[in-house]
């Protein structure tokens, strides 16, 4: 069941992103993981706007391929580059819908 994770990112300090974009999209990759969008451009079209530089939402062949990802040794120092640099929410959602009313999503 496809996983995405959803990364929320509030940037402190910049000076991680250069090395960050430029190479866990390989580790993403690796994982059989893809980019939907990251991206900064981010607008509230309701409720209080989150305190956020940008968000990045990838789409995962399963939740253990996820967690896998996060998990992955190579990526541990781009973690800490990146925790402390900015401040960081990342959240893992299924692809089902809780009201079951979406005919081609799966129950939830």
């Amino acid at each position: 069941m496809t996983a995405y994770l959803i990364a929320d990112i509030k940037v402190k300090d910049p000076k991680w992103i250069p090395d960050y974009a430029a190479t866990v999209h390989e580790l993403v990759h690796k994982h059989g993981g893809r980019y939907l969008a990251r991206s900064g451009n981010v607008k509230t079209l309701e409720g209080k706007p989150l305190d956020t530089t940008l968000i990045a939402l990838m789409a995962f062949p399963s939740e253990a391929a996820a967690h896998a990802f996060t998990n992955d040794p190579a990526y541990a120092p781009f973690v800490s580059a990146r925790q402390g640099g900015s401040d960081s929410r990342f959240q893992l959602i299924d692809n089902t819908d809780l009201a079951g009313t979406i005919s081609y999503l799966p129950k939830g």
